[in-house]
């Protein structure tokens, strides 16, 4: 397999916890309906939601697309395998994008410490 993209993404998690109304509207925006149950169960929601923001700016860096232009936060999941480990699983017009490019698989890295949450992802084909 040959590296397709990477994409790394840092964001500071106190930018998203503005006030409950925005940072509900951001969570319900960048969410799909599968993360926003986990976001709503989380002891800590704002650090859960930089997450998964960070992931999907990560991945979509190594997509070389941005959001926009057809390319959704919705598109882009973040679930976690029997191990806890992070993968990304696509729909709509990023899983488009990936069978036009020939993409097969990903890699997903998220972590956090104190201030920031930070994700890097590799697409293979």
């Amino acid at each position: 397999m040959a590296i397709a993209g990477l994409g790394t993404d840092i964001i500071e998690i106190a930018r998203l916890n503005k006030s409950d109304a925005t940072t509900e509207r951001l969570a319900k925006r960048v969410l799909t309906p599968y993360e926003l149950n986990l976001y709503v169960a989380s002891n800590e929601p704002v650090r859960y939601l930089a997450k998964r923001f960070a992931a999907k700016e990560a991945t979509v860096k190594a997509l070389g697309t941005g959001i926009g232009n057809g390319v959704s936060w919705q598109h882009i999941e973040v679930r976690n395998n029997a191990l806890g480990a992070p993968e990304l699983h696509f729909t709509g017009e990023v899983a488009m994008l990936c069978e036009q490019r020939a993409i097969t698989s990903s890699v997903i890295s998220i972590s956090d410490e104190t201030h920031y949450a930070v994700a890097t992802v590799i697409l293979e084909n």
